[in-house]
């Protein structure tokens, strides 16, 4: 299994030479169409934004493209070598009671993934530093990672858990069990963030500007969203980059805005930022993610209960490893974490699809095109972004379409309008 192990690190070594050198060298040529419009980025940002925005797209991508599978290889890593089943067999003798071997089994696991992968992140923050997008210390941003390592080793302490005991319960329908345990517990996640998990991170309060504050409620009034309340995050001593959204369900559904998008944008841009926010909510698009990402979660488990039989059946063994134990666990987390990869081009099509019907609810509710266009102008230089990406980096990353599709179909949108008064 050693080897193994190795043929797999030289494959991946040669994926990621080879990605990396098609990312940096890979030009695309904005379409004949757009350029000179709107969506052209030569009209909304000068040569030296242009050149940092290429730039920085282009890290950004490498390192999406390399750290995804080299968390794959951590997996195989700790199985291959008997980490995990030393971790496993170290939390049974340290401690009696079953879930607190989980739990320490599970922060042993992530302790080592997270000192592993720690190069790459803080490769990836020096870069968002160095091109001007984070303006975070890194005391606060350790202070972030180390939050997300204790809620992450917490939540998957739990479903590993959860897992090992149906496993051990009902060996052949426990990944029904899990899907069906699932749907409570992310909607429970769901209630909790807005109010519990988010603020761990950052510091929200009321909206300051209560002027503005009252036109958003009375756009969210129209569309029948429950919200009586808008909140402000800031965001503004670790980015220059813009955001806003609507999140949580039930009691706690939250309208939310970085004071770093309230200081750029204008008040109609804003408003139409908003207004795009709760298309997402009033054309049931969150309703429609959760029924999909409860769908495709059956099809995911039903098929990782039967990869993860077929590797203990013929490798188990040689791995020692039993179906029920523990030490199991990172196969299961590694066959979750490939069908998450290769079913990304489809669930980020279908949310590409939304992003252009919430465009489309933003000008019928606002009737504010120009501030649609100058709003993605902002954010594309905010942020540095690709507005034109290469395929497979649309494909692999993109929720949002690039910009410069956006663009376009905001005016195409406008002039069918136009065309029908």
């Amino acid at each position: 299994m050693k080897k193994v192990f190795f043929s797999v690190l030289i494959i991946y070594l040669l994926y990621a030479v080879t990605m990396s050198s098609y990312l940096f060298l890979v030009d695309t040529p904005l379409p004949e169409a757009y350029i000179g419009t709107e969506a052209d980025p030569n009209t909304f940002m000068n040569e030296e934004q242009l050149i940092l925005s290429t730039d920085f797209s282009k890290w950004r991508n490498v390192l999406y493209f390399v750290h995804t599978p080299f968390e794959w290889l951590i997996y195989l890593f700790v199985i291959c070598f008997g980490i995990s089943q030393f971790f496993a067999r170290w939390s049974k003798q340290l401690i009696k009671f079953k879930f607190f071997q989980t739990a320490l089994y599970v922060i042993l696991l992530s302790c080592l993934s997270f000192l592993i992968t720690f190069p790459i992140k803080y490769v990836a923050y020096s870069i968002s530093k160095q091109y001007g997008i984070s303006i975070q210390t890194f005391e606060s941003w350790m202070k972030d990672n180390l939050i997300g390592f204790w809620i992450e080793a917490l939540l998957l302490t739990v479903v590993v858990y959860v897992i090992m005991y149906l496993i051990s319960k009902s060996p052949k329908r426990w990944w029904l069990y899990t899907w069906l345990l699932s749907i409570p517990f992310t909607l429970f996640l769901m209630f909790i963030q807005p109010v519990v998990i988010d603020p761990l991170y950052n510091e929200f309060y009321p909206i300051q500007d209560k002027e503005l504050e009252e036109e958003i409620l009375q756009l969210a009034n129209q569309v029948d969203i429950p919200a009586d309340r808008v909140y402000e995050v800031k965001m503004s001593e670790k980015t220059n980059a813009l955001n806003a959204y609507v999140t949580g369900i039930g009691s706690n559904l939250r309208i939310v805005l970085w004071d770093t998008t309230l200081m750029s944008l204008s008040k109609e841009e804003v408003l139409f930022v908003m207004a795009h926010e709760m298309g997402h909510y009033d054309l049931n698009h969150l309703k429609q993610l959760l029924i999909g990402m409860i769908a495709l979660s059956f099809v995911g488990l039903f098929i990782t209960s039967k990869l993860y039989q077929f590797t203990i059946n013929n490798v188990g063994k040689q791995l020692n490893l039993k179906r029920n134990e523990m030490a199991a666990i990172p196969i299961i987390l590694l066959i979750l974490s490939l069908l998450s990869f290769t079913t990304s081009p489809m669930s980020n099509a279908i949310s590409r699809a939304y992003e252009y019907q919430a465009d489309r609810y933003a000008i019928d509710l606002t009737d504010e095109p120009d501030a649609a266009v100058a709003t993605f102008h902002k954010l594309s230089v905010e942020g540095l972004a690709d507005v034109n990406p290469p395929t497979i980096v649309k494909l692999f990353r993109y929720t949002h379409p690039p910009m410069v599709e956006r663009i376009t179909h905001i005016r195409e949108y406008r002039n069918e309008i136009d065309k029908t008064k």
